[in-house]
């Protein structure tokens, strides 16, 4: 059992490795699910959103991963 655990681990950690970044995406597509469907706010302003966000979290990202490391 334990290692299909382990197995299993391993795959998801192929997909999702840095949870942080996976977390603030989530949170940003559910947000802008929230204007599209909840608010029925206008397509160009959700797909800015949608935008400005993903390349704002990207670069925290990319700054966060940049201290983390050691030169």
């Amino acid at each position: 059992m334990k290692t299909i655990a382990m197995i299993l681990r391993e795959i998801a950690a192929l997909f999702v490795d840095d949870g942080r970044l996976a977390l603030a995406i989530l949170a940003l597509v559910a947000f802008c699910t929230v204007l599209a469907f909840g608010l029925h706010g206008p397509a160009s302003g959700i797909a800015a959103v949608l935008t400005a966000g993903s390349i704002l979290i990207l670069a925290f990202s990319v700054r966060q991963g940049a201290r983390r490391k050691p030169r």
